[in-house]
């Protein structure tokens, strides 16, 4: 399973957010943020190591979850190439927004612009 969709889960999303905010958490600190089994987290958790969103380090009894920065470099990379094609949208929108502002505005001042005779 690829990055993208793992993260189409709406629980999984949640767990990524929780492993940007608050680093490294063990399996049993992201279960206390959810109102679902530890077991659904479980499996949620084992697909986000398969697709490598998170990896994982086993600290005694503990396994420690961490986001793997390789993998959301894709998704922020993916999401970059869609912001810089947005953007360069709107700035074409304003220019023909500023350009139909300065036609109207010719066309409700017609004498503006003009020097007197």
């Amino acid at each position: 399973m690829d990055t993208f969709t793992a993260i189409a889960d709406t629980t999984r999303r949640r767990i990524i957010e929780l492993l940007a905010a608050h680093g490294p958490l063990s399996a049993t600190e992201i279960c206390s943020h959810f109102e679902i089994s530890p077991q659904a987290i479980s499996q949620h958790l084992k697909v986000l190591r398969e697709a490598n969103a998170v990896s994982v380090e086993k600290k005694a009894q503990q396994r420690i979850y961490r986001l793997n920065p390789e993998s959301m470099s894709e998704v922020e990379d993916w999401a970059k190439q869609f912001r810089e094609m947005w953007s360069q949208r709107f700035q074409a929108l304003d220019r023909l927004l500023e350009a139909r502002k300065a036609k109207q505005q010719l066309h409700t001042n017609p004498m503006e612009g003009k020097e007197d005779s």
